[in-house]
């Protein structure tokens, strides 16, 4: 079980920029359609990833296992910036969706979602992870402890 409740680290960037481009193009199919069902495959594959990794996610999997090693040598960076930006993202879009479909809160659910398509672009783009800034922030400030990420304690 705790295998199963595991978080790569260090993970692949390449892996992970590819997850954020597919994030980011299916919560610009959802705000484009209004699809706001498609929230809630966006928030199941955030919850899997944070739990598990990419082991319950099959995006994850598909990034992981397929994409990532035909764009080159891996490019390793530490996991827990990532499991947080992951969980960033998991609350996201399950506020998000509970807005859209339990609240009729459409306007706010499009703002999140807008909030992630950004976030997620500018981390497939350009590698910038506002998550894993966030993180390293935290750590700075002592709210999160050096011990959680020894590699980026070297680096904040």
């Amino acid at each position: 079980m705790r295998e199963l409740l595991s978080f790569p680290d260090p993970l692949n960037e390449k892996a992970a920029r590819t997850v954020a481009a597919v994030v980011a193009a299916l919560g610009v199919v959802t705000l484009a359609t209004q699809a706001w069902w498609l929230l809630v495959v966006l928030a199941y594959g955030f919850v899997a990833r944070v739990l598990t990794g990419p082991t319950l996610s099959p995006l994850g999997r598909l990034a992981k296992d397929v994409v990532a090693p035909r764009l080159g040598p891996a490019t390793m960076v530490p996991g827990p910036p990532k499991r947080f930006a992951q969980g960033v993202g998991a609350v996201l879009t399950t506020a998000a969706a509970v807005l859209a479909l339990a609240a009729g809160a459409t306007t706010a659910a499009a703002a999140l979602t807008a909030v992630l398509v950004v976030f997620a672009a500018l981390e497939a783009a350009v590698g910038f992870c506002m998550g894993c800034k966030v993180f390293a922030l935290l750590m700075r400030t002592g709210l999160v402890p050096q011990s959680v990420c020894e590699r980026c304690a070297q680096t904040t």
